[in-house]
């Protein structure tokens, strides 16, 4: 744990509360990078009518438009509770140094969350979810990758 951690983390619990006082969702998030905050989000799923707007996703994407890269390497994104698996993966895939949070997936779960319904779907075949991922085989499937792999102007991450 870094020095700052509890007051960034103290800040980002803080968003959360104050999203719910405005009629929003209990989860706030930051990510600093260097002692110096890059973005913050709160949860706009309901206003923006956006299932992947969680208040990790928002403020992935504002330190990513206020670095201009789509990477966060070194950046720490704190949250105001266990990040769900589609805002973990988001974390993931931004590079993040880091994550840091507060309250548990066994809080949000208790407040009504089904967080935990993810993490234990994913642990399952797909062809048990509820929403079937099923894989059809057409001849033309691999030519986006083919195209990728040939374009000069790919940038890779």
């Amino acid at each position: 744990m870094g020095p700052d951690d509890e007051a960034w983390l103290a800040r980002a619990v803080q968003l959360a509360v104050d999203n719910v006082a405005a009629g929003g969702g209990p989860f706030g998030a930051l990510v600093v990078a260097e002692g110096r905050l890059l973005a913050d989000g709160v949860n706009q799923v309901v206003p923006t009518l956006d299932p992947t707007a969680h208040a990790e996703v928002v403020a992935i994407r504002g330190a990513c438009r206020a670095r201009r890269d789509f990477a966060l390497t070194g950046a720490t994104l704190y949250c105001s509770c266990e990040p769900c698996p589609l805002c973990l993966a988001a974390a993931l895939w931004a590079r993040a140094g880091r994550v840091v949070y507060a309250a548990t997936r066994d809080d949000a779960e208790a407040a009504g969350f089904d967080d935990r319904r993810f993490y234990e779907l994913f642990a399952t075949p797909a062809s048990t979810w509820p929403t079937p991922a099923v894989r059809v085989v057409v001849a033309t499937a691999r030519e986006p990758f083919e195209a990728w792999d040939a374009s000069p102007t790919k940038v890779p991450y």
